[in-house]
């Protein structure tokens, strides 16, 4: 995996402790789209599950997502989806 991808792992694992970390780079499919890059890692869909999500709303757990990940939105990262879900959550 690339730098981008690792640095999203490293940091999303940091902030979160997640049971669950999927990290899919969509890039390839986004191939001569807006905001896509010749090395790919542009575009990420995660599929997170932590115990810091229970209790939060959907858009909240997508915004502490956002917030971890600023650095890669604001620069490298062209899209990002994520599904944030609490334990037991599918």
């Amino acid at each position: 995996m690339g730098a981008i991808f690792e640095a999203i792992h490293t940091k999303l694992t940091e902030a979160f402790a997640p049971t669950r970390l999927d990290i899919q780079d969509d890039s390839d499919r986004h191939a001569g789209h807006s905001g896509a890059t010749a090395g790919g890692e542009s575009h990420f869909n995660i599929v997170i599950q932590a115990p810091a999500f229970e209790g939060a709303a959907k858009v909240a757990r997508q915004r502490m997502v956002y917030r971890t990940l600023a650095e890669e939105l604001a620069g490298p990262v062209h899209a990002l989806s994520v599904k944030a879900l609490a334990p037991g959550e599918a």
